[in-house]
C-alpha cells in the first residue's frame, strides 16, 4: 500500500487547499456574485447561509423556509475546511446543496470574504509532488469546534424562543471534513453522539500530526471510531488518496465504504455548481446513515452499487449492510 510520505505541519496545510483565512465580517454585497440571502441547491428546501448570533464562530447553512419542514426534523452536519480555515463559506456551493435536503450543516468559522466561496484552490497536486512552500503556523481552526457546533445545535433543539426549537433531530449526527478538515472529523468522531463520518479528500498521515488542531493524531486512533464512516477523494492525481487507503485497509469492525473519482485532484468538485459530483455522494451517503434511506444506500451497498457501477469511480466497502 503506497503512503504519502512524511511532511511538516506547515507543508500540510498548504497540501490541503491553503489559502488565507478569513475570520471577520462578510464582505459587501455589492462584490459579491451570489449575495450571502440568495437560497441556493437542488434539494426540496432552498438553503441559506447565515452566522448566527448564538454561533458566532461558525456559519450555518439551513433550509431557507424552515416552516415548510412542515414536522421533518434536521439531522446534525458539523463539518471541518480544507486548510483548517476559518471561514465558513469556503464551500458554500457543497454546504448549500447537502442543507437543501433537509439538513442543519454547521461549518467552522464565520462568513469570510467572497474571495473564499470559489472553493479549494487548484493545485493539481499529485502524490509524490514536493509540498509547495509555506509560512502557516498552527492551525487556523480546531476540531473541538465541531464539537462547539454539536452542543449548540442540541441546546437549539430545546432552547425556548430558538427558531430550531424542535427541528432538529439531536440523534443522528454527521462529522464531515474535507482534507485538514477530514482529519478534524475523524477527531470529532470519537465523541459518542456522532452516527456517521465522511472524510472528503483526507486519510490521516503516517506519522503523528498535530494538523486538526487538537490532540496529536496518529493511525491507532483509528481504533476509536464508533460509527460507519466513509472515505471520498480523487484518484492518484489526490495527495490525499494514499492516506485515505492506508486508513480504510487498518480500518475493522465498523462499516467502512471507500471511493475516489477517476481524473480528480485533490480540490474535488466543491466550488462547482451545487457542488459538482461530490455532492449527490454526500447527500446520499446521508439520506442513508442519518435519515435511514434504504434507496440512497443502494449508492454504495453490494457488488453492483451505484457508484460501484458508475464508470467514472472506483469503490469498495468493508461490514457494509443495506
Amino acid at each position: 500500500m503506497q503512503v504519502l510520505k512524511r511532511i511538516s505541519l506547515a507543508a500540510s496545510l498548504a497540501l490541503l487547499g491553503a489559502a488565507p483565512s478569513f475570520a471577520g465580517a462578510a464582505q459587501p454585497e455589492a462584490v459579491r456574485t451570489t449575495p450571502i440571502s440568495t437560497p441556493l441547491g437542488t434539494g426540496a428546501f432552498k438553503a441559506i447561509m447565515e452566522v448566527d448570533p448564538g454561533l458566532p464562530t461558525h456559519t450555518v447553512y439551513r433550509p431557507a423556509n424552515l416552516a415548510a419542514l412542515g414536522g421533518q426534523k434536521l439531522p446534525i452536519v458539523a463539518w471541518g475546511n480544507g486548510s483548517c480555515a476559518n471561514a465558513g463559506n469556503r464551500f458554500r456551493w457543497f454546504l448549500s446543496e447537502i442543507a437543501s435536503h433537509g439538513y442543519l450543516v454547521l461549518a467552522v468559522g464565520p462568513i469570510g470574504s467572497a474571495e473564499q466561496e470559489k472553493g479549494p484552490v487548484p493545485g493539481n497536486l499529485k502524490v509524490g509532488a514536493p509540498a509547495p512552500a509555506s509560512t502557516a503556523g498552527p492551525p487556523a481552526s480546531h476540531s473541538s469546534q465541531l464539537i462547539d457546533a454539536i452542543d449548540w445545535a442540541i441546546k437549539e433543539n430545546g432552547r425556548a424562543g430558538s427558531p430550531y426549537r424542535g427541528r432538529i433531530d439531536t440523534t443522528h449526527i454527521a462529522a464531515m471534513g474535507m482534507s485538514c478538515g477530514g482529519a478534524q472529523a475523524i477527531e470529532a468522531s470519537f465523541d459518542p453522539r456522532v452516527t456517521t463520518t465522511v472524510a472528503w479528500n483526507s486519510g490521516l498521515f503516517p506519522d503523528p500530526t498535530t494538523m486538526a488542531g487538537g490532540k496529536v493524531l496518529t493511525k491507532d486512533d483509528l481504533k476509536r471510531l464508533h460509527a460507519p464512516i466513509a472515505y471520498i477523494s480523487g484518484d492518484i492525481l489526490d495527495v490525499a488518496y494514499p492516506n485515505a487507503n492506508d486508513d480504510f485497509e487498518k480500518l475493522n469492525g465498523i462499516p467502512v465504504f471507500r471511493a475516489y473519482r477517476k481524473n480528480t485532484y485533490h480540490e474535488g468538485t466543491y466550488g462547482e455548481p451545487n457542488g459538482g459530483a461530490f455532492a449527490p455522494v454526500g447527500v446520499a451517503w446521508l439520506d442513508w446513515r442519518l435519515k435511514g434511506d434504504k434507496a440512497a444506500a443502494g449508492m454504495f451497498v453490494g457488488a453492483d452499487c451505484g457508484l460501484c457501477r458508475d464508470a467514472a469511480w472506483v469503490a469498495r466497502s468493508k461490514n457494509l449492510v443495506r
